[in-house]
């Protein structure tokens, strides 16, 4: 595998490509529909990973067990979205992304025309959508090899061990951007690594 050899070249990150199982890193794919990743994402977030595709299953079935479009969703009240165990907030959001996708006719074939940094700036311009979101959304749904979230606290906590950074903030994501430099162009596979770490407690 490509990434591997790259990855290899970082001694530390070397040993994790050892000692993690293949099969435990996801392969990095276009698996469509950003509009439907991005209202997944919202409901899943701060939900254990248990509670989360109940609620997420909860919210299809107010559309008959499929996704809504966006203009039933924009028909759709804030209160029956919430009858599906959402906050308010949550359910605005989703009625956001629901109303940016349809007011500026927004499809996949022109998010995929775009660069990492053009898809996070135009998709944060939907209220309740982060940067982290986002670049979950271009990992996992559209499958760009190339993205490092330095704003995720599991990358961070995993490269503050391995490689003992002792700075926090600003500072911490400038040095993890310099050890991330040699992992390019496969830092979503970095990624990988780092976050099987933290949830498989290897030993550095």
């Amino acid at each position: 595998m490509k990434y591997k050899k790259v990855l290899n070249q970082d001694l530390k990150l070397a040993k994790l490509v050892s000692l993690i199982p293949t099969s435990k890193i996801n392969r990095i794919e276009g698996l469509g529909n950003v509009r439907e990743y991005l209202i997944q994402c919202i409901v899943s977030q701060q939900l254990s990973i248990k509670v989360a595709p109940i609620i997420f299953q909860r919210f299809l079935d107010l559309f008959g067990n499929k996704f809504p479009s966006n203009s039933i969703l924009l028909d759709t009240s804030i209160e029956t979205l919430r009858a599906c165990g959402l906050s308010n907030q949550k359910a605005s959001y989703i009625l956001n992304i629901a109303r940016y996708f349809h007011d500026n006719k927004l499809k996949d074939s022109t998010l995929n025309g775009l660069d990492d940094e053009q898809v996070i700036e135009e998709l944060t311009k939907i209220k309740g959508v982060g940067r982290w979101t986002v670049e979950m959304v271009l990992m996992f749904c559209m499958g760009r090899e190339d993205v490092f979230s330095t704003g995720d606290y599991g990358i961070q906590v995993a490269m503050k061990d391995i490689y003992n950074i002792k700075k926090e903030k600003k500072e911490l994501e400038k040095k993890m951007h310099q050890i991330a430099e040699k992992w390019k162009p496969y830092r979503s596979y970095a990624c990988m690594y780092l976050w099987a770490y933290k949830d498989l407690n290897v030993k550095k």
